[in-house]
């Protein structure tokens, strides 16, 4: 039996519901036989509809090959989804690294579904949720301390080494890479697995009972199968609204957000009134080095260019002191508009994300070193300052 034939065999499912055939093709997403089974399945049942595990952001990426050119950066940061960008991007290297091991492009199924689909004029249906809505799902709904973990255990899976050995290929043909990776954070966050799997298990199950035809081939990873059968057994149409926006920030966290600079204009104003102007100045002032110099140090450390280091010495003391902007949005703004990346290095990036010192010597990358490193640095100044100052209200 041919490995084509092998994986019909096992990532097949026909799924009758209400008169309507549903027939679920379970894909790897870094597996040339699924490429293969895909336009195989599609031709030989050619259906009414064909519905594919994308949104219209990550079928764009797929199918348009200057999508880069069209990307504005600024327009991310401003809209404050950058560390989102970050993060999609990770799991992209992380897919790229393994499929450059099989000779195949990351999603190339899906985009295979897409062109058979369009070859025989049959309507394609794009049915993932929306990946920007998933992944700020994802980290709205990741505890404080979750999101450490979180971080450390994605940047462990960008820089190590990662070889396919032959256990490795068979797990990866009975599900699908991201799946895979996410199930193994899945089991220290299980809310995280709740977002990412669960939440889209019934998006996609709701979005291709929507699907106009009788008959309906849907191609999804292969880790999603199990929940779509069981979501497309029920009506879940109800949860739709709920799982595809974003949760609001807790007044709990929006009190705890203007705090800290309640605490410290507080603190000051307090010390300006027991000690006279002049001390509350001096207190002023060393919160300005306290936060600024080290979001300054952050920004040099990144090899930022030299006005992306002085807006982060200039923004930190405010931004420091507002829950709505920070100063890594400020920096990362700054350094696009003085040093924008150029199309060849946003073509680059899924392998030089994965090398420290590519880190340095990629414009897009250095975008992400302007956003995260002088935001850091003012964390670091916060705690400095903020300590100072209160230890200054019991002074005599």
């Amino acid at each position: 039996m041919s490995e084509t034939s092998h994986l019909e065999a096992a990532d097949v499912h026909i799924v009758e519901q209400d008169g309507r055939q549903f027939i679920l093709v379970g894909t790897a997403h870094i597996s040339r036989a699924s490429v293969e089974l895909v336009h195989q399945v599609i031709t030989r049942e050619n259906p009414d509809c064909v519905c594919v595990e994308l949104d219209a952001k990550r079928y764009e990426s797929l199918s348009e090959k200057k999508r880069w050119k069209t990307l504005d950066l600024k327009q991310i940061i401003r809209n404050k989804q950058l560390s989102t960008l970050m993060i999609n991007l990770v799991l992209a290297s992380y897919q790229k690294k393994l499929g450059d091991q099989l000779g195949v492009m990351p999603g190339s199924e899906l985009l295979e579904a897409a062109t058979t689909a369009q070859a025989m004029d049959i309507p394609v249906s794009l049915c993932d949720r929306d990946v920007r809505v998933t992944m700020r799902r994802a980290w709205k709904t990741t505890s404080f301390w979750r999101k450490n973990y979180l971080v450390a255990s994605l940047i462990t899976s960008l820089f190590e080494e990662t070889e396919i050995t032959e256990e490795k290929l068979k797990t990866l043909k009975e599900t699908d890479v991201l799946s895979e990776l996410l199930a193994e954070l899945g089991q220290a966050l299980p809310e995280l697995k709740t977002v990412l799997i669960d939440e889209r298990d019934t998006f996609l199950a709701e979005k291709i009972k929507r699907a106009k035809g009788k008959k309906i081939v849907a191609v999804v990873g292969a880790g999603h199968i199990q929940g779509v059968k069981q979501a497309l057994a029920e009506d879940r149409s109800s949860q739709m609204e709920e799982i595809n926006s974003i949760p609001p920030v807790s007044p709990v966290w929006k009190a705890v957000g203007w705090l800290i600079p309640a605490t410290i204009l507080g603190s000051i104003g307090v010390i300006g009134y027991n000690k006279g102007f002049a001390v509350a100045g001096e207190n002023l002032l060393y919160w300005i080095l306290a936060t600024g110099t080290p979001s300054a140090l952050g920004a040099l450390l990144g090899m930022a260019h030299p006005l992306t280091i002085l807006a982060a010495f200039a923004a930190a003391p405010l931004t420091t002191l507002s829950p709505v902007i920070g100063v890594g949005h400020v920096t990362a703004f700054v350094q696009v508009m003085v040093q924008p990346p150029q199309v060849h290095e946003f073509e680059t990036v899924l392998g030089d994300i994965s090398k420290i010192r590519k880190w340095w010597g990629n414009k897009l990358l250095r975008v992400f070193l302007a956003f995260v490193l002088p935001t850091f640095g003012g964390m670091i100044g916060v705690w400095i300052g903020g300590v100072e100052i209160l230890s200054n209200l019991t002074k005599p």
